[in-house]
């Protein structure tokens, strides 16, 4: 069966996986009602959430990755069925007062360790947020109202990838092979950012951005779906339930953090903003006025202009193979773990491609499982991502159940007789989502719910964007990157230049991610909305970002981040600096430092959501870190490195 789970042999297995864990949920229920209050009542909640987060978290990738159809959609239907059944026990009255009376024995809680107190308190948030203070009547709109956004989401998720279709014959000729043509119509299925005619990157923006009334009203039931949830529950708006228990706290810091980084990146946004321009007119002097459809093309002709980064000539260098022996050296040397090829049994993966390797720490042993899906095919998402498939405890009998997950990635299959070569693009990826299996091995909570990379979303993305700095550090690059044919080691020159190559229009590409976190703020923040999603999208767009908004368009629409990141698009800000301020910190000096390495470990990567966020932070910087330290850290990333443009001048 699917990761050896024998039920899921076949897509009607999930019924089955799905049939046992509810049966299991219910008598671990009754047990946690009988239970008098103590440690035993945290263990019995975990082990519920266990349960069923065992084929929740299967049935979420599966939905999603499996090429088979009657897997994707008996997977969703187990997905939306436990959901429904973590909503009814979340509004579980006598389920949530065995909690309560664990929270308010003084004895009893001062008695637990601070993982098991901090677990406790956050299932009892759990409750909470979801209304179980509540009459029954308001927890019954909790309740619906909890079932209603998951369906919208759903729908606001697709919509955001549909392609939209114009009539042909608005196009000019010339430019309407670029797009899948379907009788009269034209197909336009995203921006072809990367096209070098202005005019098709011009129809494509306004055509696929173009505002859709069914996706429209989408956003705005979500939207205030959200926020009547929020205010039923006790918070101002669904920004504050959102940021309880992360790094940034509440959405007033968040507010500060993206002025104040913005207040720092303008100057050089609109230094970034006038190359752009100027290299825009040089190739375009009809049309020289900077529109939101060059930022990333233009930024991409700067970049190949002054530092003739071909992928092509660094491509050979980055075979997957060495890809993988460069990371299996850094955390060998770094950790002490190594990563090995594990045969799988029939029926165990759902393609031929995918690997599993095994996670073995030089003294601990077994760690966890990683199973490698980093091919493209037919029906897969093309994008990169990491799934925890099963989360690691300790269970009763005292044995720790080891980590699954799964790491996703889209490689182009080799070509025949050559390895699979990646980009330095696609290799940094690859670092990164290995950055995310390592939190899930090595942050071994005794509990299930703050396993791994179970923890605030601001916190969460830190150790896969730490991992980048290693993929661009030369000394680490150093150890792997051979030419497949010669052996020839990367040119230091090359790896300098890769890297100063990525701090060109570097500013104006952050300012863009600081306007979708505020527009992001916004949408979250008082309801009801003072103007429309869109006029809200113009005012912020022309205030934060600085290019001129496109009338008739819709961007929002787009923006699929508002499903899994609502009110919390600037986690991967927050998370960049923290990375930033480790790496300058603990690393740069020597990044195969054992040491720190193991401090890494103990102070950020163990606890999993089992510690604070900001404490582990100031456990792993030694200082606590104000606002303006995280704008710094991003700022001063985007200087340059003096050595590499003395070498290139």
């Amino acid at each position: 069966g699917l990761f050896g789970v024998p039920e899921l042999s076949c897509p009607e297995g999930f019924q089955e996986a799905q049939d046992k864990a509810l049966q299991e949920s219910e008598q671990l229920v009754q047990k946690a009602c009988s239970t008098p209050p103590g440690p035993e009542t945290v263990r019995i909640f975990d082990q519920l959430s266990d349960s069923l987060c065992r084929v929740a978290d299967l049935a979420d990738f599966v939905k999603v990755a499996h090429p088979d159809f009657a897997f994707r959609e008996a997977a969703e239907e187990a997905c939306r069925n436990i959901g429904t059944v973590v909503e009814k026990l979340n509004t579980d009255v006598e389920l949530c007062q065995s909690l309560r009376r664990l929270l308010a024995d003084e004895s009893v809680m001062s008695s637990l360790d601070p993982e098991t107190r901090r677990v406790a308190e956050l299932f009892m948030f759990d409750f909470e947020i979801s209304g179980i203070h509540l009459d029954e009547q308001k927890r019954k709109k909790a309740v619906d109202l909890n079932v209603r956004i998951l369906d919208l989401c759903n729908e606001f998720l697709i919509g955001t990838h549909l392609p939209n279709k114009i009539d042909k014959h608005v196009l000019p000729e010339h430019i309407r092979y670029n797009f899948i043509a379907e009788g009269n119509y034209l197909q336009v299925a995203g921006l072809h950012a990367d096209c070098p005619d202005d005019l098709v990157r011009e129809a494509a923006y306004k055509i696929f951005l173009h505002s859709n009334a069914q996706q429209l009203s989408r956003l705005e039931e979500l939207l205030a779906s959200r926020n009547s949830l929020a205010q039923l529950v006790g918070y101002d708006t669904f920004a504050h339930r959102a940021l309880q228990g992360t790094m940034a706290k509440n959405p007033e810091t968040v507010r500060q953090f993206l002025e104040k980084l913005s207040d720092q990146l303008s100057k050089r946004t609109q230094k970034d903003f006038e190359m752009m321009t100027k290299m825009k007119m040089k190739l375009n002097p009809q049309n020289s006025m900077l529109m939101p459809w060059d930022h990333p093309y233009y930024s991409g002709v700067l970049r190949a202009e002054r530092y003739n980064i071909d992928p092509g000539l660094y491509c050979p260098f980055f075979s997957l193979g060495a890809c993988m022996e460069g990371l299996n050296s850094l955390f060998s040397q770094l950790l002490g773990i190594s990563l090995y090829a594990e045969q799988t049994k029939r029926g165990e993966i759902w393609s031929e491609d995918v690997r599993k390797l095994a996670v073995v720490h030089e003294t601990e042993g077994l760690l966890g499982y990683i199973y490698c899906d980093f091919f493209q095919r037919p029906d897969k998402p093309h994008q990169d991502c990491h799934f925890t498939v099963r989360g690691g405890r300790l269970k009763e009998n005292g044995e720790y159940q080891l980590p699954v997950v799964v790491l996703m990635l889209s490689l182009p299959h080799s070509a025949r007789g050559a390895p699979t070569l990646l980009s330095p693009g696609m290799m940094e990826n690859l670092f990164h989502e290995m950055g995310h299996a390592m939190h899930s091995m090595l942050g071994r909570t005794r509990y299930q719910h703050v396993t791994g990379t179970r923890c605030p979303t601001d916190f969460a993305e830190v150790p896969s964007i730490l991992m980048e700095y290693f993929a661009n550090d030369y000394r680490v690059v150093n150890q792997f990157a051979r030419h497949y044919k010669t052996g020839q080691s990367l040119p230091k020159n090359m790896v300098s230049r890769l890297c100063e190559s990525k701090k060109v229009c570097a500013a104006a590409d952050m300012q863009l991610q600081v306007f979708y976190a505020v527009l992001d703020q916004i949408y979250h923040g008082k309801h009801p909305l003072k103007k429309s999603t869109t006029e809200i999208l113009k005012e912020t767009q022309e205030k934060v970002y600085g290019l001129p908004y496109v009338p008739n368009t819709a961007w929002q629409l787009r923006f699929s981040h508002l499903v899994g990141y609502g009110a919390k698009y600037y986690s991967y800000l927050m998370s960049r600096a923290v990375a930033s301020m480790v790496w300058k910190q603990c690393f740069a000096q020597n990044p195969f430092d054992r040491a720190m390495g193991e401090r890494y470990r103990r102070e950020m990567l163990a606890h999993g959501g089992g510690k604070e966020p900001i404490l582990m932070v100031q456990g792993m910087l030694q200082k606590s870190p104000s606002v303006e330290d995280f704008v710094d850290a991003l700022v001063s990333d985007l200087d340059h490195d003096f050595e590499t443009f003395i070498m290139d001048s």
